[in-house]
């Protein structure tokens, strides 16, 4: 458990930007992207990554090469440990912006992670110990309201990532906004004259 109250414990950029097929093959192997998200808390050790995650040294430490190559990882610090320089790995961004699209036909730029699909099977256990916070709402918006709303559930992101560690359970926040075919109904002015039923 740790007690840092500066969350990460290292200064980062707000966003990064990932455009690469590399980049974005780094970003969607799910190892990785555990990676990404513990050292959001604070600056690791390959050793300490291993630890968290129940791998040996010698894989994370080939999965953290793969995202420094990439851009999405950095050393912040080191240290001196019986004549060795112990590093300590963090991200080049708080938030990773996805830059490159699929495009039809393109095989060589991968599918990135849906947070979404991660968050549903992360929370089956919650939901069947009745212990899941979810909703989903439909609104009938306009793209620059949608985009304008997004930054604010990226500022309430923030605040979440930033929150003190304490206590012995680790929570899952997801948020996803997208284009949707769900049915509206008419607008008021446009309703077929006498229906009232």
């Amino acid at each position: 458990m740790s007690s840092n109250t500066r969350i990460p414990d290292y200064d980062l950029p707000d966003t990064v930007e990932a455009s690469t097929p590399a980049q974005l093959r780094a970003i969607a192997d799910p190892l990785r992207a555990t990676i990404l998200d513990l050292v959001l808390e604070r600056a690791a050790t390959v050793a300490e990554l291993a630890t968290a995650i129940g791998r040996p040294k010698s894989t994370v430490a080939h999965h953290v090469n793969v995202l420094l190559e990439a851009g999405m990882l950095r050393v912040v610090r080191t240290r001196r440990v019986r004549a060795i320089d112990e590093r300590y790995y963090g991200r080049t961004g708080r938030t990773i912006h996805v830059g490159v699209v699929r495009r039809p036909g393109d095989t060589t730029t991968p599918v990135c992670v849906n947070g979404l699909s991660v968050a549903a099977a992360e929370s089956v256990p919650a939901h069947e110990a009745d212990t899941l916070y979810s909703t989903i709402r439909h609104a009938r918006i306009p793209k620059e309201s949608a985009a304008q709303f997004w930054r604010r559930v990226e500022a309430l992101i923030r605040e979440f990532t930033e929150l003190p560690r304490s206590g012995d359970t680790v929570y899952g926040f997801v948020a996803g906004l997208y284009p949707t075919d769900h049915p509206t109904l008419p607008d008021p002015d446009q309703a077929p004259a006498g229906d009232s039923d």
